[in-house]
């Protein structure tokens, strides 16, 4: 049985999202041009604020605010991962037919791209910078140290950084 606070809270989310609802999934329709997207994202949006810590008295007076701040990060994540699967198709689109992978291969491919890219945005510039100069461009410490005029000591502790990023995905 639910407490006399948990059923306000639930109680006053409800009115905020018979309230909001409509409003909000007609403004991400507007930012992206999509109507199921913009739908995905208001749900999301109250998912996203239902299992955060916020509190019906936190809102105050603008709580389109809040929700309008909450549907923005939603919207860049969206973009960032329709970038990250075009980047994909498009690598895949190079490979002969006999070695394309199942759309199941795929699928869990690109959700670890996706966790990959988030892993590397949240890196400082400067340590994504060192790391990417070793795994993509294949330098060797040294040649980074050189070519950033950093000292190899620098070099391998961004690479300890960013080895920890990597390991935390697993």
């Amino acid at each position: 049985m639910a407490t006399p606070e948990i059923a306000l809270e639930q109680q006053q989310l409800t009115t905020l999202y018979v309230d909001h609802h409509g409003w909000l999934q007609g403004w991400l329709r507007g930012k992206l041009g999509d109507s199921f997207v913009a739908a995905d994202l208001a749900h999301d949006t109250f998912v996203r604020l239902m299992v955060s810590s916020w509190r019906p008295g936190k809102l105050g007076e603008q709580p389109r605010a809040l929700l309008t701040h909450i549907a923005k990060g939603l919207v860049v994540d969206h973009w960032r991962r329709q970038d990250v699967e075009r980047a994909y198709l498009q690598a895949l689109a190079q490979l002969p037919e006999p070695e394309t992978p199942s759309p199941e291969t795929r699928l869990l491919i690109l959700e670890a791209l996706c966790r990959i890219d988030a892993m590397l945005r949240s890196l400082p510039p400067r340590t994504r910078d060192i790391f990417l100069l070793a795994q993509l461009d294949g330098l060797t410490y040294g040649q980074i140290a050189a070519q950033l005029g950093t000292s190899l000591i620098t070099v391998k502790r961004h690479m300890r950084v960013a080895f920890a990023g990597c390991l935390a995905l697993a």
